[in-house]
């Protein structure tokens, strides 16, 4: 049944108001990685984490993709939710075989050539160290967020958290060369407000992929 046109346009203003006061509720953290001797941190990942629980694991279905392509894992980090799958495709024109023995998520793949996927759930929240059995200069780390609220710094040790409904938060920051766990900081975000936030990380030698050997390893 059609509506008439003052029910249509009263219908439309409500939407426009649901929708600005959804908007209204949204704060954001900007947080900054930095080292102990306060440089940025790059390939950081910041997370906040609502103090008072209600956390959700990700929407079945919900997928990432970390691809293998020269001999490397591309990105060398990736946050993901908890509940998240991850895709590897092999780009390379040999196989690979990726795995893992963290305690958050140990898993093997098959071989595998040019242009499969092999795909791995990441149900519990941790740093998970990734490697390929064939080609032992490859490394990469898959972070698992138990929430939705992460994102991973740029070249300047920054990044922006956005759409965080007004509350307590324990904000906090995860890097491969961190020397233990790093504190968290409990803040307040306020409806449309920012809060800014340094989270220091105290780093030990950087660990990163190696160069791909010289001998010729297309026979795997």
């Amino acid at each position: 049944m059609a509506l008439s046109r003052p029910i249509f346009w009263l219908f439309v203003t409500l939407l426009a108001v649901i929708g600005v006061c959804t908007h209204a509720e949204a704060g954001s953290v900007s947080g900054r990685a930095v080292s102990q001797e306060g440089k940025p941190v790059p390939n950081a990942v910041i997370v906040a984490v609502p103090t008072n629980g209600g956390i959700t694991p990700a929407k079945p279905g919900t997928r990432a993709v970390m691809i293998q392509e020269g001999k490397q894992f591309m990105p060398f980090v990736l946050a993901v939710q908890a509940g998240t799958i991850v895709d590897f495709p092999n780009h390379d024109s040999f196989r690979h075989q990726v795995y893992s023995f963290s305690t958050a998520k140990t898993f093997e793949l098959k071989l595998y050539g040019s242009s499969e996927v092999g795909s791995v759930q990441f149900d519990k929240p941790g740093a998970v160290p990734v490697g390929c059995n064939i080609h032992d200069n490859m490394l990469a780390y898959v972070f698992v967020a138990p929430g939705p609220h992460f994102v991973t710094t740029g070249a300047e040790g920054a990044a922006s958290l956005q759409g965080l409904a007004a509350g307590a938060y324990t904000v906090s920051a995860w890097h491969p060369d961190q020397r233990g766990a790093a504190p968290g900081q409990e803040v307040n975000v306020t409806a449309e407000g920012t809060v800014e936030v340094k989270l220091e990380l105290h780093l030990r030698n950087a660990r990163g992929q190696r160069r791909p050997g010289a001998f010729d390893e297309k026979a795997y």
